[in-house]
């Protein structure tokens, strides 16, 4: 068992040497994960590439990805979310200098899919480091600035990754991934605080893990490959139905296990059911608007690869000044209101886009969407995200943290599917401007209405936790302690909400 970690606030040097290395972490695989789709073409004519082997250099990560973050963040709970974080960052650089010096598309979506393995590492051990270490009260400010930050990287990637392929290489987008990664390594082993969860024992839940990564995987497998094969050819129906049934099998599975890779007594709670069923919608929304975007600018505006990167930097700008706010209110006043109207905002914004490819200029035809969307974005990701750790044990939060995220690129994996046969864009129709802007304005009509949804399940579903009666008398600011059986005695002295009551900040 480990001994009880720090209890770091927002403001110290030790809280922010935290946050600058989970958001440095997340962010190696943010960016790569948002620069690859520009590098495509330049991919497919080095290697003569058909649609579908460049299709599976975005699928063999995507799929990894997914199928892996529910163990990712159950070998952060028990053998150490500071190692398994620096294992995987450490993992997907080896992986990325793989992909950079791939000979052949093969080498390449098997370095992808490894790539995979490393962001499930390291992608649920970043907030779980947070939850774990930061005072309740200063959770949401870290979370909110580990959005920010976070949404910098997703934003900046399209244009750094549209430099880079045109002054060097598609190659480099690779390379680029390693020096950051020394540099998070280094930084994580001197200054982040080692959290597990001290209930963890045993042996690994391997039959689980396998039930869910299969599971995963042939569902989104089935879903991705339905638009080019038909929802009833065989590999297809044979994908989601083998992958239904190994869903259904892990449910049953985890509940005869002791030490199951997912804890089904965490969807006891409506509030972590709910925030993730609301993550599932906005994400969704999200990734299938942003999937389509670029194109319709590119195909139907005329916008270059690095102008439809650069259009999206005022959502950056945005992410950063306001998501830290946005976790300190959600803080002080809870997530609930913010939960309900960010999505609907988030909503307002995608709708906006309808007129992206119409005649009118940046100012008027896209500014006005992304500046709406990025507003919508800022009340709602820390908050949503916040809440969804909260809902769980303190020492549950790597296996809470990895459901919320692969919660959220399962919705992006169902959008990009889906989206594009619900509003018509299919086969070679997106080469036709006419086709595709019609379908474009129906796909983010579709998306808003799934982003508004989950604002209106937020307002229905999420409470605000409830603040503890006032002490008869004022505690001095000393007994504030982390590692007990209790929230800390100087967040109800400030009338603040603490963690749950009954979990471990970590230990």
């Amino acid at each position: 068992m480990s001994s009880p970690p720090p209890c770091l606030s927002f403001s110290s040097t030790a809280g922010r040497w935290v946050v600058a290395v989970t958001v440095l972490g997340s962010a190696i695989a943010a960016i790569d994960s948002t620069v690859v789709g520009i590098a495509l073409p330049a991919i497919g004519r080095n290697f003569a590439m058909s649609v579908s082997s460049l299709q599976w250099v975005v699928s063999a990560y995507l799929l990894a990805l997914a199928g892996l973050l529910l163990v990712g963040g159950a070998l952060g709970d028990r053998f150490g979310r500071r190692r398994i974080f620096i294992t995987g960052v450490v993992c997907f650089a080896l992986t990325s200098l793989v992909c950079a010096v791939a000979p052949d598309a093969a080498v390449l979506i098997a370095g992808r899919a490894l790539q995979g393995v490393g962001a499930a590492l390291l992608t649920p051990g970043s907030l779980a480091i947070l939850r774990a270490s930061f005072v309740p009260d200063d959770q949401g400010r870290a979370v909110g600035a580990w959005s920010g930050l976070g949404g910098v990287a997703i934003a900046v990637g399209p244009f750094v990754g549209g430099f880079l392929i045109s002054a060097v290489s598609w190659r480099l987008i690779f390379l680029i991934n390693l020096p950051i990664a020394a540099v998070v390594v280094v930084m994580a082993s001197r200054h982040v605080p080692e959290t597990t969860d001290p209930t963890a024992g045993g042996r690994v839940d391997v039959v689980g893990a396998a039930l869910v990564s299969a599971g995963l995987v042939g569902v989104t497998a089935g879903i991705i490959d339905a638009p080019s094969h038909g929802w009833g050819s065989p590999p297809v129906e044979g994908a989601l139905l083998g992958g239904a049934l190994a869903l259904v099998a892990f449910v049953l599975v985890e509940g005869r296990t002791p030490r199951p890779v997912l804890p089904l007594s965490l969807f006891r709670s409506i509030q972590f059911s709910a925030t993730n069923v609301v993550t599932f919608l906005v994400y969704g929304a999200l990734g299938g608007a942003l999937f389509l975007l670029p194109v319709e600018l590119e195909e139907v505006a005329h916008y270059s690869p690095l102008e439809a990167g650069t259009s999206l930097l005022p959502l950056t700008a945005i992410m950063l000044v306001f998501s830290s706010r946005s976790g300190a209110l959600a803080t002080r006043i809870g997530p609930r209101l913010q939960m309900a109207v960010g999505p609907l905002v988030v909503g307002a914004g995608m709708v906006l886009f309808r007129l992206a490819g119409s005649s009118g200029g940046y100012l008027t035809a896209v500014l006005p969407a992304i500046v709406v969307l990025g507003a919508g974005l800022a009340l709602t990701v820390a908050p949503l995200t916040t809440t969804a750790l909260a809902s769980a044990p303190a020492d549950h939060a790597g296996v809470a943290s990895a459901v919320n995220n692969d919660v959220a690129r399962a919705g992006g994996l169902v959008a990009v599917a889906l989206l594009p046969v619900v509003s018509g864009i299919t086969g070679a129709s997106y080469l036709h401007p006419v086709q595709l802007s019609a379908g474009f304005r129906t796909a983010v009509a579709v998306a808003g209405a799934a982003a508004a949804g989950g604002g209106v399940l937020a307002g229905v579903l999420v409470r605000n936790p409830r603040r503890p009666a006032a002490p008869a008398a004022p505690v001095p600011p000393t007994t504030a302690h982390c590692g007990l059986e209790a929230p800390p005695l100087a967040a109800a002295a400030a009338g603040t909400t603490p963690g749950p009551r009954g979990a471990r900040m970590g230990s």
